[in-house]
């Protein structure tokens, strides 16, 4: 009997990493789900079957222990979603600053990094496999007041461009999502202003807030055999947004849910 597809995911408590765990276990993929909240994780467990796991990506040891998991209780390990992120930029002249960004770069940039360390000799044990990362539209261009996490993220653009090619030749595609503006417990502090929201919006070709679902979708794509020649890719799932110059607002219409 062939076993199960396996993958794990960080950051999988809410949001993207949420709905992506989901996504795979309903497919039939084993998932070990790793975030920061047992709470976020324990309902996971008992909605979808999933192994959980309480830890933080910066440190190298719960990146270990996610592979280690996944062999331990699945015998292989097939994909990898290193979602795990945080935001909240400081001005940069703030008096922590510096402090915050570090915490940023250990979790967007330092993390990624270990989380592809760790699971590149169990995926090319087992003959290859898929680690698709979550960058963000903001990581392809800037963004006034979010100057670190603009950075961070565009250094997770350019760790999956690198890293991709060190390992294509041992079947390990590495690829990225960058996410527009998603309907997600983050980003619910921009949508408390109504006007604020709607001029958001109104910058968005399709004229609606990606749903954490549609951003799985694309990293179940990213992870499946569907892409099996795409490597060093990251694709904006953005609703057109970042086809745009910024220059003129694109032509309006109704607003969708």
């Amino acid at each position: 009997m062939t076993a199960r597809p396996s993958a794990i995911v960080t950051g999988a408590g809410a949001g993207i990493g949420r709905a992506s765990a989901e996504l795979f276990a309903e497919r039939g993929y084993d998932v070990v789900a790793v975030d920061l909240s047992g709470a976020a994780l324990g309902e996971l467990e008992a909605s979808h079957g999933v192994v959980p796991l309480v830890g933080d990506v910066a440190e190298e040891s719960a990146n270990v222990v996610a592979v280690e998991l996944a062999l331990d209780r699945f015998g292989r390990l097939d994909a990898v979603v290193l979602n795990a992120g945080i935001g909240a930029t400081p001005p940069l002249e703030a008096p922590d600053a510096v402090e915050r960004f570090d915490r940023m770069v250990s979790v967007n940039l330092r993390g990624p990094v270990l989380g592809i360390r760790a699971a590149a000799p169990a995926l090319r044990a087992g003959g290859g496999g898929a680690i698709v990362l979550t960058a963000s539209i903001s990581g392809l261009g800037g963004d006034p007041g979010v100057w670190a996490y603009n950075a961070t993220k565009a250094g997770v653009v350019n760790l999956v461009r690198g890293t991709s090619i060190d390992y294509a030749a041992q079947g390990i595609r590495i690829n990225a999502v960058a996410p527009g503006l998603t309907d997600t417990p983050r980003t619910a502090v921009h949508r408390e202003d109504p006007e604020f929201a709607a001029e958001l919006t109104r910058r968005i070709p399709m004229r609606r807030w990606a749903r954490p679902r549609e951003q799985a979708e694309a990293i179940w794509f990213l992870a499946s055999p569907a892409a099996s020649y795409i490597t060093g890719v990251t694709l904006p799932v953005d609703g057109g947004l970042s086809a745009n110059t910024g220059l003129l607002l694109p032509p309006g219409g109704p607003v969708t849910a």
